[in-house]
């Protein structure tokens, strides 16, 4: 039996559409070759080139149609000359994130054998590990509504039991089925600074807590100024790591940075109910239109949202279909003849978007 699964889709600002053209048609390939899924498109406008037409970044016509979709792909979003009345960038992606509390900011880091990396990687090793932000409180709680006087300026950190809850059970679930798969040893880190502040010492309790319910996973605890370090110096040795916002915002940046930049970074937004999916990338209006924008981390985040539905649903073929386009764009990285300019290449988004439709292709035969 097919189920079909709707998803909602945002092109985005600037770069957003180029990016989320391709991606769509290689998800639709996919999907015209399954037997046992079928993906249907519904396009929904939002985004700052939008509210600079109609004054509204996040219609309610649109935020129906995330709400009741299967799954949201969510494209680059903002324009830097475009803003709010009281200065803020235009940021449905946050929007979606508080509306539909997706809690869990889903960012993986994968460096494979052959891959381009700043670091100095010792022979044989590799990088593959999950950074889980929460998304929805921490220090972007009250954003756009911090207080700000002549002399002064506060900005609320909210760190809630419900939140932090779901939050830590969704990572050990995660961390399972990482092990299941093979893809890493069991280990959840929690990356806070209880050693300073009161709200982090509550948030890492809360984590012992949900670890005492898993004695088949290992549980530690590290500072986020020490996590960073780490990440630089022996990032392999991560598996998965969870955080409150605003570290999160940071350290998921510096994994970027490991990947070779923010083109390799995709990212998803789950909740309960709903997720988004998206690369972590601003919308590069400089290069708007010249086709040269890389597409990877937008299709890497399609196959993010593949995984996310096949587990979901108990749907296997949707699954593999997932790890199939990951496994896709990390061999064109790897081998590196097909890679855009940010990646020290020549191709452009069409050119690259091929090469990963063409491992595709090879994979199946």
């Amino acid at each position: 039996m097919t189920s079909t699964f709707e998803i909602a889709v945002f092109a985005g600002d600037g770069i957003g559409p180029e990016i989320t053209d391709p991606t769509v048609k290689i998800l639709q390939a996919l999907s015209d070759r399954a037997s046992g899924y079928t993906l249907q498109f519904t396009d929904a406008a939002a985004g700052a080139a939008h509210y600079a037409k109609t004054g509204e970044s996040l219609p309610s016509a649109s935020m129906e149609t995330a709400r009741r979709s299967d799954a949201i792909l969510l494209s680059a979003m903002g324009l830097p000359d475009v803003r709010y009345a009281d200065g803020t960038e235009i940021s449905p992606q946050i929007d979606l994130r508080k509306a539909l509390t997706l809690f869990a900011g889903v960012r993986p880091v994968t460096v494979r054998a052959g891959q381009s990396t700043p670091l100095n990687m010792p022979k044989g090793k590799e990088i593959d590990f999950v950074l889980i932000r929460e998304s929805t409180e921490g220090l972007f709680y009250s954003q756009g509504h911090g207080e700000v006087t002549e002399n002064e300026a506060r900005e609320t950190l909210l760190i809630t039991r419900d939140i932090s809850e779901k939050l830590f059970r969704f990572t050990f679930e995660l961390a399972n089925q990482r092990k299941a798969q093979g893809r890493g040893p069991g280990r959840v880190t929690c990356v806070d600074k209880a050693n300073v502040f009161r709200a982090f010492a509550f948030f890492r309790d809360i984590f012992d807590a949900e670890a005492a319910k898993h004695p088949n996973l290992t549980a530690d605890h590290a500072y986020v100024d020490a996590t960073a370090l780490w990440m630089v110096q022996k990032p392999w040795e991560f598996d998965v790591l969870v955080t409150e916002n605003m570290f999160g915002d940071i350290l998921s940046d510096l994994g970027a940075g490991l990947m070779g930049g923010l083109g390799l970074a995709p990212s998803a937004d789950i909740g309960l109910d709903n997720a988004v999916f998206q690369p972590c990338h601003g919308s590069a209006p400089d290069i708007a239109g010249q086709g040269v924008a890389n597409p990877f981390a937008m299709i890497l985040s399609a196959a993010m949202m593949l995984d996310w539905l096949g587990i979901k649903h108990d749907n296997a073929e949707m699954a593999a279909d997932g790890k199939r386009l990951r496994e896709a764009v990390e061999a064109v990285v790897a081998e590196g003849k097909v890679l855009t300019r940010d990646l020290g290449g020549t191709a452009g988004t069409a050119e690259a978007a091929t090469a990963v439709q063409a491992q595709l292709v090879l994979e199946v035969a």
